[in-house]
């Protein structure tokens, strides 16, 4: 089996050791390895997942974070992946990894009102992204996963790092890429404006490629951190899951990214294997993908 960061170490990437000094990447745990679950029809499943990460080929070093692990929580075993995609600087991001889960389960109706829960968790770790890690610059968009008892996915998202669900080799996005033009009139309701250059993607006042984002307090007026939430359930046909940062997704459809891994078994080569596949395709910018498969 290919070590996790057996391909970090790309041509124009960061070292393996470099990726664990800075914090990007976490450590394996011993619950990476797999957990048995089951489907609706009783028979049992196997979960696993894995992640991959490169840096990509702009001027700015590595600005992505990963969550990936699982953990006991009451009577509940919950598996917790997320990725943290930083603009202009890496500390929202790395505040995010290590902060956001921590913040969403100790809600206090986490497990009964789980939507509203992630919702005051996100705007209270904005609130404090704001006051003590950034001012006017530096943001991170963030898609988390939250797989409950193996039962049951929570997905939450702001700006453009996406979620994807495969049941029965159909893919099916669980996020929401909020992008400028989608949110134009809230943008303008708030007095913000949307603005294209020639040759360039929209952005919030001409600056920000996203309507929603963490951080970002010179925008903060025109854009929010509140986050869309998917809920789906874990089923007989549920084959894999996806997170990735947007250097994968512009590069690959959903479907594409769910057919490029069909026959593949191993998690953390599934990984590699769509890292290596928006590499091939032309991606330049941070790539970050966590895969979890389900057999």
């Amino acid at each position: 089996m290919r070590s996790t960061y057996g391909k970090i170490w790309h041509k124009h990437k960061m070292p393996p050791i470099l990726l664990k000094a800075c914090g990007i990447a976490p450590e394996l745990s011993a619950e990476e390895k797999g957990e048995e679950t089951k489907n609706s029809s009783g028979t049992p499943k196997h979960v696993t997942h894995g992640y991959h990460l490169v840096e990509g080929k702009t001027a700015h070093a590595m600005e992505d974070y990963i969550v990936a692990k699982t953990r006991q929580v009451d009577d509940s075993e919950l598996g917790l992946y997320a990725i943290f995609d930083g603009h202009s600087g890496r500390d929202v991001a790395k505040y995010l990894q290590k902060h956001l889960f921590e913040n969403i389960l100790s809600q206090p109706d986490f497990w009964t009102d789980t939507k509203a829960a992630i919702k005051r968790a996100y705007e209270n770790t904005d609130d404090e992204i704001l006051h003590e890690v950034v001012g006017a610059r530096g943001g991170s968009s963030a898609v988390t996963a939250i797989l409950a008892d193996k039962k049951k996915l929570v997905v939450a998202n702001v700006g453009d790092s996406r979620a994807v669900i495969c049941n029965g080799g159909v893919a099916k996005p669980i996020s929401v890429d909020h992008e400028p033009l989608k949110e134009k009139d809230e943008i303008e309701s708030r007095g913000g404006c949307v603005v294209k250059r020639p040759g360039n993607v929209p952005r919030v006042d001409g600056q920000l490629a996203m309507a929603r984002a963490f951080g970002d307090g010179k925008l903060k007026k025109h854009i929010t951190s509140e986050p869309d939430i998917f809920i789906e359930k874990i089923n007989e046909d549920t084959e894999s899951v996806i997170l990735a940062s947007d250097g994968l997704w512009k590069v690959m459809s959903n479907q594409e990214a769910v057919d490029c891994i069909k026959d593949i078994d191993d998690a953390k080569e599934a990984a590699e294997t769509l890292v290596e596949e928006a590499l091939d395709r032309g991606s330049t910018d941070d790539i970050s993908c966590i895969v979890i498969i389900f057999q």
